[in-house]
This record gives structure tokens, C-alpha cells and sequence, in this order.
């Protein structure tokens, strides 16, 4: 992919020009380092702030002076209904029914009521099969559900690790391991891109394979969303959750997402963690007991908006529905060749690392991770002093995440420059 790529600062002047979306970049606030914008690629940890968010949470804070609790049924958007001002823009984000997302919570909080959904463990169908290595928190979640239904996490969790002398999982070993536990699985959990390697797993084939198997099927999709264009409904998993805070910019403990496949939309009798704000909305302020949920995903809320973090939550979902998923992965897979071409170079000059993420282009998002030698930190300093924004990731990688929305190629060839 990196053959028609040039190391000069007219070629990415070139590219940048050619771009159609490279207005974004002045849509979003940079720190800034000695008078100049840093390079930032740490877009997969926390994405840039929008410049609309200020305005949209500002717009928040003077409804609020104005109308106190009455804002909750007042004006353009009243807080009541805040949910549903974001529905449209989430399913066209991932690819779902509109009635199949809800944004609510934060990430950890979502995945544990999906789990006392669709981990329901019954005789000798009580394994839980994930990635090695996934994201502490998933891992956590998923040992503390485990124990909670009795199990002991050493026999009720199923690892998938990399061959030896690996760094990324082959899809035909995941489904293997499916296969070879498949009357003994109650939920198939994964990553949609891996936080450390940077790999995108075939969703459609983990999902298909847990189903043949008699499990759910769920993924963690931190990583994914705003990242990759996804096809939910299609791919058919019972649930997935994310955050808004990385690829979705969405400020830092910013809400989180949730996809319920239809089929279960109308299933009342499904187990949950029930609250107010996912019963029926035409008896919810009766107060009587009895829970009846809505129809859809908004059948797992538990309480109203967090009002001031949906509102920045909306202006990121604007920009998505202005520039279209399609058109920023396009860019995207433009710039991650072009950083994987310019890293390469650094590292055929004598750097010590080599790049991990998997090279075929629908196998990643926009990260890759470098596997470094003993001087890796001191290089990850180095460049932290030098106004470049990345991330360092024990025992040793450094995560780049070139994001379509406001990086630039002419970041990258200053990376290049200083490597």
C-alpha cells in the first residue's frame, strides 16, 4: 500500500490539498506546544474537542437558568426526549435500526447490564470466550460476572491468545476455539479493534459462529466506533457497547453507547437491571410498580440523560452525519498507509521497533502499535517533548492514531521528521 508514497513535504502538502475533507481540522481545538498545534495521534484514547461542544453545552446551562425543572419538557429539546435527539445519528454511526441503540451510561456501566442480559449461564452452558489481553476493564467485568453467578473465572472464562511467536489473533483460531467449546459457551465477548495491537476482528464471523454455537454473542466497541464503518444489524450480534470519548470525541467520561439486536427488542421477559427511564414512556410518570420496558434498546435505561455530556455527545454525532463514515475511512486508510510508509522509513534508518498491527488495511482502524526495544520509552519521552501527542502502553508500545477528522498528512511527515 505504501509503494506510491514520497518522503517530501510537497508530496503531503499534496495530499492534504487533495483532501476533501481538511476542512474538519479547523473544526476542533489543538493544545498547543511552543505557539504551534502539537501533532496529536491519541485520538484512540481521548479525541480532540470539538469547537461546537462549547456553544452546544453552553445552550445547555442557559436553558437550565431559564426554565429549571421545566426545562425537562420545554423547548427545542427538551430534556425528557434528550435520548432521542441523538438515535438517528447513533444508528447511521453503527450501522443499526434506529430503535436498536441508546445512548446512556458510561462504557463499564453498559457491558455489565448486557451481561445480566445475555450472560445467562445454565448448566453446563457457563464459559464466557474472549480475547487474551483484552481492556482491563472488559477483563474485570467479566471475572466479577463469572463469580457472581458462582464460577470460578480459571474455568468459566476461555482465553483466545496469539500462536506463539505472534502478536495478533487469526480469525480461524477464534472461531476454532468456538467451535471446540461451542456446548459449553453462554456468551462469545470481544474486542471490535484490540486496544493494543490495534487489530479489527471480523465481527460477522464471531457472531455467526457464537450463534452456531448456541451462545450470545457481544462486543466491547470502544475502539471501533467512529473508527471503522460498522453494519450492526447485518452482522446480527446480540448486543454491543461503547464510549463517545475517543474516536467519537465526545469529552473525556463521555456517555456511552448501546446496540440491542431487534430480535430481542420485544422481549420483556429477558432479565435486566431495570430503571424508571427505560419503562414505557406513556405510564412512566404514573409511579406503579410493574416494570414494562420500551420497545428497543431504550428498554435498558435506568435513569434521564446526563444532559450537559449528550449535548457535547450531539455536536460530535453532527460532525459524523456532515462528513459521512464512508468518506472518513476513506481518509483514513489514506493516512495509516501513509504513517505505516513513514514509520517504516524511521525504522529502516535504524529505530528499533516493528509495527504489530495487523498490515492489510481491513484488518485495522487508523492505530498502529509499535512494539519497541529497551530504549522505546526513551523514545516515546523524547517525542512527548517534542510536541508530538501519542500514547505508551506497558511493557513496551507506543499507539499512533492518525483521525481523519482533523489530522493532517503534513502531521505525519513532521512525525517523520522527527523520527
Amino acid at each position: 500500500m505504501t509503494s506510491h508514497f514520497e518522503p517530501s513535504f510537497d508530496f503531503a502538502q499534496k495530499l492534504d490539498q487533495e483532501d476533501p475533507l481538511r476542512s474538519f481540522r479547523e473544526k476542533f481545538v489543538f493544545p498547543q506546544h511552543h505557539g504551534e498545534p502539537v501533532l496529536y495521534f491519541c485520538g484512540n484514547s481521548l479525541g480532540l474537542q470539538p469547537i461546537a461542544v462549547r456553544d452546544a453545552v453552553n445552550a445547555e446551562l442557559d436553558h437550565w437558568g431559564e426554565h429549571a425543572v421545566e426545562g425537562h419538557f420545554r423547548g427545542e429539546k427538551p430534556w425528557m426526549y434528550y435520548h432521542k435527539f441523538l438515535t438517528e445519528a447513533t444508528a447511521r454511526l453503527v450501522g443499526a435500526l434506529p430503535h436498536e441503540v441508546v445512548v446512556m451510561n458510561t462504557l463499564s456501566v453498559n457491558l455489565h447490564l448486557m451481561m445480566v442480559s445475555f450472560y445467562r449461564p445454565s448448566g453446563k452452558r457457563y464459559k464466557i470466550i474472549m480475547e487474551a489481553g483484552a481492556f482491563p476493564s472488559d477483563q474485570y467485568a467479566v471475572e466479577s460476572q463469572v463469580r457472581f453467578h458462582g464460577f470460578e473465572p480459571a474455568d468459566a472464562i476461555v482465553e483466545v491468545a496469539p500462536r506463539e511467536g505472534e502478536e495478533t489473533l487469526r480469525t480461524a483460531d477464534i472461531l476454532e476455539t468456538i467451535s471446540r467449546h461451542g456446548n459449553e459457551t453462554a456468551l462469545v465477548l470481544f474486542s471490535g479493534v484490540q486496544y493494543y495491537t490495534g487489530q479489527f476482528f471480523d465481527l460477522k464471523a464471531i457472531t455467526e459462529a457464537a450463534h452456531r454455537a448456541g451462545a450470545y454473542a457481544g462486543f466491547d466497541l470502544a475502539h471501533t466506533a467512529g473508527n471503522l464503518p460498522l453494519e450492526l444489524h447485518e452482522w446480527g450480534p446480540d448486543f454491543a457497547v461503547w464510549c463517545s470519548y475517543k474516536y467519537l470525541n465526545s469529552g473525556p467520561g463521555g456517555p456511552s453507547g448501546v446496540f440491542v439486536h431487534e430480535r430481542h427488542a420485544n422481549s420483556p421477559e429477558l432479565p435486566r437491571f431495570a430503571g424508571w427511564w427505560g419503562h414505557d414512556e406513556d405510564s412512566r410518570f404514573r409511579m406503579e410498580k410493574g416494570f414494562r420496558p420500551m420497545h428497543g434498546a431504550a428498554g435498558w435505561q435506568l435513569s434521564n440523560a446526563q444532559i450537559l455530556s449528550f449535548a457535547a455527545h450531539l455536536a460530535s454525532l453532527n460532525l459524523f452525519d456532515e462528513a459521512g463514515m464512508n468518506r472518513l475511512r476513506v481518509k483514513s486508510l489514506l493516512l495509516t498507509a501513509y504513517l505505516e510508509y513513514t514509520l517504516t522509513s524511521a525504522r529502516d534508518r535504524g529505530l528499533d521497533f516493528r509495527i504489530i498491527t495487523p498490515n492489510e488495511s481491513n484488518s485495522r482502524g487508523c492505530q498502529l502499535s509499535l512494539l519497541t526495544g529497551p530504549e522505546g520509552r526513551a523514545l516515546f519521552d523524547r517525542l512527548t517533548g517534542q510536541g508530538v501527542v501519542t500514547d505508551w502502553r506497558e511493557p513496551n508500545v507506543i499507539r499512533f492514531a492518525p483521525v481523519p477528522f482533523y489530522n493532517s498528512f503534513t502531521d505525519i511527515w513532521k512525525l517523520g521528521k522527527l523520527l
